[in-house]
């Protein structure tokens, strides 16, 4: 596969983001079950390194998953991932944040695989109020199968971002001003590993080749910094306090360091962005640009 893109500028840590606290949050090392717990294809997740990492597997009688225990209103959120390799075609490996019922508020990293030689799309998506077709799609500057790489959302108040190792690749600002409903109910931390080839490559044309089955998932790094909600509340403005660290001004929107790292991600790697797709929206959206 040839990543021979310009590569990003190296980002120093303790970073862009939270200096010292993002370092300190990415080292603890906690086991899966604390955090989280198996939702489906139970027979098809397997526990490795006493639970410190986690193999999500799919064959053609299921994929599978899992959800973390508690509903969160904020916070900064992450797993570490490794796709799975080889011809990977119609295989969508999932980290997303989501709430229940109806008009359903939604975080989306979708991992869309391909044949092999070709690029893994990471595609992210914000549903709000059950309201979506947000799609944005990028191109890794690296080979998402090859080692694992950090995904996190940081929600807050002011403003959702996604990052892949520390670098912000989207931004979705708070535009309630304007009509447009901000994910605002609880939700929970979920991944999960299953058969998109009725639209993952190719719009769908490219199908999954099982002969390469199963597919194998990885996931690591099972801490999780927000503010939970009682499973029994709605109610998530408690989780809006400074006394969280993602919510204190620093963290309403980017800094300088980070806005050009932003701005490198669109200007290189970005390969959809629904907000410019006219024949889908002939007037865009209020959240895009006018």
């Amino acid at each position: 596969m040839d990543f021979s893109l310009p590569l990003l500028p190296r980002l120093i840590l303790p970073f862009l983001l939270v200096g010292g606290v993002l370092a300190n949050i990415m080292t603890t090392d906690i086991s899966f079950d604390e955090s989280y717990e198996v939702t489906w294809g139970f027979y098809h997740v397997l526990s490795l390194n006493q639970g410190r990492q986690i193999q999500l597997s799919m064959d053609k009688s299921t994929g599978s998953g899992f959800a973390s225990k508690l509903n969160f209103g904020s916070g900064f959120f992450h797993l570490r991932m490794k796709l799975p390799g080889k011809d990977s075609a119609g295989v969508v490996t999932a980290f997303y944040l989501a709430s229940n019922g109806n008009n359903h508020d939604e975080l989306d990293f979708e991992f869309l695989g391909n044949k092999e030689g070709k690029p893994i799309t990471l595609q992210t998506n914000v549903f709000s109020n059950g309201i979506g077709n947000r799609e944005q799609r990028i191109y890794l500057w690296f080979d998402p199968a090859v080692d694992f790489h950090n995904y996190q959302v940081l929600w807050n108040e002011h403003q959702i971002v996604f990052f892949v190792d520390e670098t912000p690749i989207r931004v979705f600002k708070n535009k309630t001003n304007v009509g447009v409903s901000h994910p605002s109910k609880p939700m929970q931390v979920e991944a999960s590993l299953w058969d998109g080839d009725g639209w993952a490559t190719d719009g769908g044309k490219t199908k999954t080749n099982w002969s390469y089955a199963p597919f194998k998932a990885n996931f690591q790094g099972f801490d999780i910094s927000g503010c939970s909600i009682p499973h029994d509340s709605n109610n998530i403005l408690p989780c809006y306090s400074p006394k969280y660290w993602w919510n204190l001004e620093k963290y309403w929107k980017l800094n300088s360091i980070q806005q050009r790292a932003y701005e490198n991600v669109r200007n290189k790697y970005l390969t959809y962005d629904y907000c410019f797709d006219k024949p889908r929206f002939a007037i865009p959206p209020s959240e895009c640009p006018q």
